[in-house]
């Protein structure tokens, strides 16, 4: 008997779709016809054991017990799927043939995986698992899918990155959460101030710019134009560029501050020639961006709908899951495999039934054309989010589900039309000897921008861009017919929104001065992972870190007292880089995972000594922590692999969490 093994009833229902009937269902199983048989998991099944499993004195907290350091780990069964799991282990024990159905991802080959050591598998049987790797929950993909099984082993440097990260984000957060926590109740402080290795440098970058934009000093500054005419009566403005003489004048970036040189360069330019000293045109061509990732797709769902992290993931699971109309969401990469290409006819014909300006733009999409999208170097477990050949069902969705599925469908159909084509230009004059430019880019084909909605359009035309240039060449001479002062107030870095901290998070190294952690921080994905930034981003507010004020988000009372109490290694994106480096090794079979466990235990020693050297009063005066109740999301799956630290007195454990 073949067993395979979905990590949600979802997938086992679509793969059960994509085989023969009649099928039987059973309780947490599907049978097939020739006796095969269809279970799963429902998210993770097991999680780390407390620490009181290790030692019962481990119940209580108490500085004299950190660190707490596991030397034989141990898995505990979850509670509220205990039932399935039971299942699983007899349907595995009679399976003569594995197949591992999990996400295609770190995680969700762990989650199989942990199961299958926990059921005690043989070696022999281990050896001959098969991995199914599932994109699509449409039965043709699934099929293809089912054709191309892999084996399991090829997988293993994942799931042994996956459990080192697991391990240590419970090592990280169950210590140093228990440290601080007592700490503070000994500072009279009876909240859970818990530490993270990706939550709590979110939280000092949220408090960091808190802390910028209330020291922030606006200062006026000013801009000189020239209001510039052709022979040909054609009229366009240059910017004066300040010589080097007028730097005391001016601030660390340029800018002018002092308002009579400004006017006096205004007045001595107004009603004299201007002379081009260059002049330069290029046609360019602009390719359509990517299809989305899940941060990419969140932080243009969060800009162009104000949709949180978590709604945009939320939804995203329901298009995936209940309506099968888009691939796995938990993606991290944004290009396709070559082979997907050739399912773009069918997905763009049901794109074209779909209805509205998804219909029109499928119509006119030529599916020949093959973007750069298309690289089999760049896609590793799984390929960017992408429409299914289900897309003909949009006018099933919601309105919030509309208009995320808009974003997918729309992405991708860019890969199948022109380039944007447009004509750069710039010119360069001299007027009253003081040196001007103009920057312009015409639209000549808009391609893939004809896509975008209307206000979108003419993006091209923003800042100190104009449409269009007049065609001039060196040495032409034109007439300057006024300079105009143009004054401007400098703006505090604006404060964070659910866009722009989740790109942040992603584009994390652009906040970190050392250059080699900034170099690891690029090369990797950032502060935490496609599938737990919404989650870790939501528990900042839970915990009352992280308020909202309108659309911006801003570090609480309590979130920036903390933070300032902290060791500058604990809020800042550093260690996380130096962790996601070594990860990234193993998964590629690069690293060792016990030099990772071990270096990391070395630096766990080092930070609870810091803590416990942290005067009392630093958590003093802390406000009353968040009383609002903590409510359980629908979906029972966690894929951070983060530990729960039992408090004294209540059953209600807090999550010491990445």
């Amino acid at each position: 008997m073949i067993l395979y093994i979905a990590e949600k009833p979802s997938l086992a229902r679509a793969i059960a779709a994509a085989l023969p009937t009649p099928q039987k269902k059973a309780e947490g199983c599907i049978w097939l016809p020739n006796g095969d048989c269809i279970s799963w998991c429902i998210g993770h099944l097991l999680e780390q054991a407390e620490p009181h499993q290790y030692n019962p004195a481990y119940k209580s907290w108490s500085l004299d017990h950190l660190p707490i350091i596991p030397t034989d780990w141990q898995w505990q069964e979850k509670a509220n799927t205990k039932k399935q799991l039971g299942i699983l282990k007899k349907l595995i024990k009679q399976a003569s043939v594995l197949v591992h159905a999990g996400d295609p991802d770190r995680e969700g080959q762990l989650l199989v995986d942990e199961v299958l050591h926990y059921s005690k598998v043989s070696a022999q049987k281990l050896k001959s698992t098969q991995r199914l790797l599932v994109n699509d929950l449409t039965p043709a993909a699934i099929k293809k899918a089912l054709a191309n099984l892999r084996s399991n082993n090829e997988f293993a440097a994942l799931s042994r990155s996956a459990l080192g990260r697991a391990r240590a984000d419970w090592l990280f957060g169950l210590n140093l959460t228990r440290a601080y926590t007592i700490r503070g109740r000994q500072a009279g402080y009876q909240g859970v101030l818990s530490i993270g290795r990706v939550q709590t440098p979110v939280l000092g970058l949220v408090a960091a710019r808190d802390k910028e934009r209330k020291a922030f000093v606006p200062k006026d500054f000013y801009q000189v134009w020239a209001n510039l005419q052709t022979p040909q009566n054609d009229s366009f403005k240059a910017k004066w560029l300040p010589s080097e003489a007028c730097q005391p004048y001016m601030d660390d970036e340029n800018r002018v501050l002092s308002l009579p040189l400004a006017q006096n360069v205004a007045q001595r330019i107004t009603n004299q020639p201007a002379r081009v000293t260059e002049a330069h045109y290029k046609q360019k061509k602009q390719a359509a961006p990517l299809p989305y990732s899940l941060s990419a797709l969140q932080i243009d769902a969060a800009k162009a709908f104000s949709l949180s992290a978590q709604q945009v993931l939320d939804i995203c699971q329901t298009l995936y899951e209940r309506h099968q109309m888009i691939t796995y969401p938990r993606s991290d990469c944004r290009y396709l495999p070559i082979q997907q290409h050739k399912d773009a006819p069918a997905i763009i014909a049901a794109l074209s039934r779909s209805g509205g300006d998804l219909q029109q733009g499928a119509n006119k999409a030529d599916t020949t054309r093959k973007s750069k999208a298309w690289n089999d170097k760049q896609v590793t477990a799984h390929h960017a989010i992408i429409p299914t050949t289900q897309a003909h069902k949009a006018s099933v969705l919601s309105k919030t589900e509309s208009l995320v599925f808009g974003l997918i469908a729309r992405q991708y159909l860019m890969q199948f039309y022109p380039e944007y084509d447009y004509l750069a230009s710039y010119i360069k004059l001299d007027i009253a000897g003081g040196q001007f430019e103009a920057k312009g880019n015409t639209p000549i084909a808009l391609g893939w921008r004809a896509l975008l909605p209307s206000q979108n359009k003419a993006k091209d035309a923003e800042d100190e861009n104009q449409n269009a240039l007049p065609k001039l060449n060196k040495g032409d001479e034109l007439w300057c017919a006024q300079g105009q002062v143009q004054e401007k107030v400098t703006t505090p870095p604006a404060a964070f929104t659910d866009a722009t901290l989740l790109a942040a998070m992603t584009g994390i190294n652009r906040f970190v001065t050392d250059k080699n952690i900034r170099a690891i921080l690029k090369e990797t994905d950032g502060l935490g992972t496609e599938a737990t930034r919404a989650s870790i981003i939501e528990l900042l507010f839970k915990r009352g870190f992280l308020i909202r004020q309108g659309k911006q988000i801003h570090a609480s009372q309590t979130g920036r007292a903390f933070i300032d109490c902290l060791p500058a290694q604990l809020v800042t994106p550093d260690m996380t880089a130096q962790w996601e480096s070594a990860l990234n090794g193993i998964s590629l079979g690069e690293a060792s995972y016990q030099d990772f466990m071990s270096s990391l235990e070395t630096n766990l020693h080092q930070l609870l000594n810091d803590s416990r050297d942290m005067p009392v009063s630093a958590l003093q005066n802390l406000p009353a922590p968040n009383k609002k109740p903590f409510t359980k999301r629908r979906n029972t799956r966690t894929k951070t692999g983060t530990p729960k630290a039992s408090t004294p007195k209540t059953k209600r454990r807090p999550k010491a969490s990445s």
